[in-house]
């Protein structure tokens, strides 16, 4: 039932990228009966191109466009990130969204409270779980406890932790939806050959396309978005697989390429009227950008655990999740459990020499954790584009700058540290615990929201401060990052913002 739309057809909304945000805005305007073009920079995979082997994988779905500075693990597939994700799926909290309320000013960030009412937010996240299937809500039980989240556990309660569960995945744990259970295949970040993983590829898309008012274009990468002469956007100039320009016209777009390709595409899209790109007048698109702090611990246990058995990561200790100062920082941090393959386990104790040996050789030994937390925003953690690089389709180069805060330091010391206890409770031979190597994940900031515009990008609904028909759909517009994984937020965010443009739609204020 899928349609083709003229490219002079300004009835619809362009949907600019087919991840967590834009196959999820996408699929929620069209069961509404609004018209969506969905443009997909990457090809689209099946369910039999997916195959356990991580480095397999990562050349069918990486984002391995050139880019300059750290590295950020994207996707350019249809289904986006949500192919690669782990799937681990926590509500951020009430008191995150008042970080600079619930904090105090920092030194050095740009710490703001939500435009968005918590209670508000609860209500798209029960609709964000029921359409995601996160384990342990909606009547769903719990993930199944492999070796890596019991033994997780155990060391949990021997240090005193209390909150601790195997839910809040989104992974079938019972079939629902068509799709079947989890059965233990490891290697989850490969994407998932049985589709027991919620990823838009084989949920919000294919249920966009039987809506009748849906098409997806893929190998359709954007180049810059157009605007009348009254300062609307008006459609999207995109190249195709064989580097063709076309412009689809528009009602409304939405950005959702995650923050790197949403920031491009927006100061990429400069004019006369916008000089410095749209939903830019104060220039804050590309900055406040954060990736969470991240740590990683791997423990060489008495007896086999075989880790690489099951969900990649399969549990959450939340007793850290809480703001509590008296630790040395604002702010708190989860617990989980990770599973890596012997190529990135040598990546991640430094490629050669005897730490490499010593982890691979027990690698069936292996317990692995790995620390997600706060990262408060600062305006000199920025995304922009270089002044003379380009790439294949023209577009100047991203250039990704990010230095972890002290108050970030802070807080990965202290879950190194409390990993390091867990694994030594239980009698680890030996334990690695560092930062790991440097990788743009949780991607967050870069378009945020805001009450005052002077201080971000979008409004409560993701809606540009200056342009009325102009929305951000993904991780760029959460404005402080909490503790917890952002996809299931960036969901419910969608979820909510298809909302807002079907009622402005309907009373033609866009």
């Amino acid at each position: 039932m899928s349609r083709r739309y003229e490219l002079n057809d300004d009835s619809v909304v362009v949907v600019i990228g087919s991840g967590a945000g834009g196959g999820t805005v996408a699929n929620e305007l069209a069961q509404k009966g609004i018209d969506v073009v969905c443009l997909e920079a990457g090809k689209r995979l099946t369910l039999a191109d997916i195959v356990n082997d991580p480095p397999t994988m990562d050349q069918r779905m990486g984002w391995h466009d050139e880019r300059i500075g750290l590295p950020v693990w994207l996707c350019k597939t249809v289904g986006g990130t949500t192919m690669r994700w782990s799937a681990v799926a926590p509500r951020f909290q009430e008191h995150e969204l008042a970080a600079l309320s619930t904090y105090g000013e920092l030194d050095d960030t740009t710490t703001i409270d939500w435009p968005v009412p918590y209670a508000e937010l609860e209500h798209y996240y029960d609709k964000a779980d029921d359409k995601m299937g996160v384990s342990g809500t909606h009547d769903t039980p719990p993930s199944a406890e492999n070796n890596n989240y019991k033994l997780l556990k155990a060391g949990a309660r021997r240090v005193g932790y209390e909150e601790i569960t195997s839910s809040r995945i989104a992974i079938n744990s019972v079939p629902r939806k068509g799709r079947p259970s989890c059965r233990q295949i490891g290697f989850c970040n490969s994407g998932c050959a049985i589709g027991a993983k919620w990823s838009t590829m084989y949920t919000e898309i294919p249920d966009a396309e039987q809506t009748g008012h849906f098409e997806l274009r893929p190998e359709a990468m954007a180049v810059r978005i157009s605007h009348d002469d009254k300062g609307h956007v008006s459609g999207v100039v995109y190249a195709d697989a064989s580097g063709g320009l076309h412009e689809q016209k528009a009602r409304a777009v939405c950005v959702a390429g995650n923050v790197v390709e949403t920031t491009r595409i927006l100061l990429n899209s400069e004019s006369a009227m916008f000089p410095h790109g749209l939903a830019n007048s104060n220039e804050q698109v590309g900055r406040n950008y954060m990736r969470h702090m991240f740590g990683f611990a791997l423990g060489i246990m008495p007896k086999p655990v075989n880790y690489h058995r099951g969900a990649r990561q399969s549990g959450i200790i939340f007793d850290e999740q809480y703001h509590k100062p008296e630790r040395g920082f604002a702010g708190g941090y989860l617990i989980e459990t990770l599973s890596l393959d012997p190529l990135n386990v040598a990546a991640f104790v430094g490629g050669w020499g005897p730490d490499n040996t010593q982890f691979n050789e027990h690698y069936t030994h292996l317990a692995g954790i790995f620390l997600t937390g706060e990262d408060p925003p600062q305006s000199s953690n920025r995304i922009y584009l270089h002044a003379e690089k380009k790439d294949q389709h023209g577009l100047p180069l991203p250039v990704i700058e990010y230095q972890g805060h002290p108050n970030t330091i802070a807080m990965r010391d202290h879950g190194l540290q409390r990993s390091r206890d867990i694994y030594e409770s239980l009698g680890a031979s030996q334990v690695w615990a560092a930062e790991g190597p440097p990788v743009g994940a949780h991607n967050m900031g870069a378009a945020r929201m805001s009450t005052n515009p002077e201080d971000g990008v979008t409004n409560a609904w993701g809606q540009a401060h200056d342009i009325d028909n102009l929305f951000v759909s993904d991780g760029s517009v959460i404005p402080t990052s909490a503790a917890g994984n952002p996809t299931l937020t960036i969901v419910a965010l969608a979820i909510r913002q298809a909302d807002y443009i079907a009622e402005q739609m309907t009373r033609k204020v866009i």
